[in-house]
């Protein structure tokens, strides 16, 4: 195939048209779970800029070049869009964008696999919102004993600030809106909707970033890392996310989000030497057990009122 021929139709004709049929669910579980391990990866990475650039400045890269390698391949332009997916299209990038921006902040004060837990507290509690049942009551309180195991009481814990906790907690407000954005962005969409959604949160970081880092943003000698880390944070998984969503059950997608904790802590101790104590493992543990659990009770509950 030609550069020329490469485009998004190709591409949605060869994903969407070709792999992805109404009644295959594994292809869809497989983009939601290397996307998983891109982003987390990518992370680990996007922490080796924070010396050069800060944290809003490894932020503006990330989105940035994402942006422009995601317009370039399938160039949003050439499809139409209504009012209603726009508002979402637009949506969608500015959660992703203060997500991004949130998270990378947290990074700099608490590990990657901490950060990424107390992020999903976010979801988490959307989840359960409105619960009524014992048995989410049970899945509230294991999420707050997680959560609980995180904080710095007392200033106990060298790795972990309550500054930290905090931003890594906005990061999680912001992914909520980002998963509901962007399902309503992304159905009877594709590529090209995350196209859109990283060049709006682009839009929204870059100011940070060049605030915060000025010229030293646009440091030929950074840019080998910088594209590595928008590939491997942004461009990859957002793209695999806008093709699986549409077509992967909520509660499956819950469950297998409640995964990233786990692929954060992995990837912070193989790259960045970042080890948890016994206690923050298990606070860890606990929120995505409470994940899943809350996934599979909310789902259950679901399809008894459907019958």
């Amino acid at each position: 195939m030609t550069r020329q021929s490469f485009n998004a139709r190709a591409v949605r004709h060869l994903v969407l048209g070709s792999v992805v049929r109404p009644n295959s669910i594994a292809l869809p579980v497989l983009l939601v779970a290397l996307g998983m391990a891109f982003t987390q990866t990518g992370a680990s990475f996007a922490k080796m800029l924070f010396p050069l650039v800060g944290a809003p400045g490894a932020t503006a890269l990330r989105l940035t070049i994402a942006a422009v390698v995601l317009i370039a391949i399938f160039r949003p332009w050439r499809f139409k869009l209504d009012g209603k997916q726009w508002r979402a299209v637009l949506l969608y990038g500015v959660s992703m964008g203060a997500m991004n921006l949130f998270f990378y902040a947290a990074l700099e004060h608490i590990p990657l696999g901490l950060a990424v837990a107390l992020e999903f507290t976010g979801p988490l509690a959307v989840a359960l919102f409105g619960a009524r049942k014992p048995l989410d009551f049970f899945w509230i309180v294991l999420a707050l004993i997680g959560f609980g195991s995180l904080i710095p009481w007392g200033g106990s814990g060298d790795d972990i600030s309550i500054i930290g906790v905090l931003l890594a907690l906005a990061a999680g407000a912001c992914w909520a809106g980002y998963i509901v954005f962007g399902q309503r962005a992304g159905t009877g969409g594709g590529p090209h909707i995350a196209a859109l959604g990283v060049g709006t949160a682009a839009i929204i970081a870059l100011p940070f970033g060049l605030m915060t880092a000025g010229p030293a943003l646009f440091e030929v000698s950074i840019l080998p890392l910088a594209i590595t880390v928008a590939l491997m944070s942004s461009a990859i998984p957002y793209a695999l996310d806008m093709v699986a969503l549409p077509h992967i059950p909520a509660r499956l997608f819950g469950i297998l989000m409640s995964g990233q904790p786990a692929l954060a802590a992995i990837s912070g101790l193989v790259i960045l030497g970042e080890r948890l104590s016994v206690l923050q493992t298990i606070g860890m543990v606990a929120i995505m057990a409470a994940s899943i659990g809350a996934t599979l009770t909310i789902a259950r509950a679901k399809n008894r009122e459907n019958i």
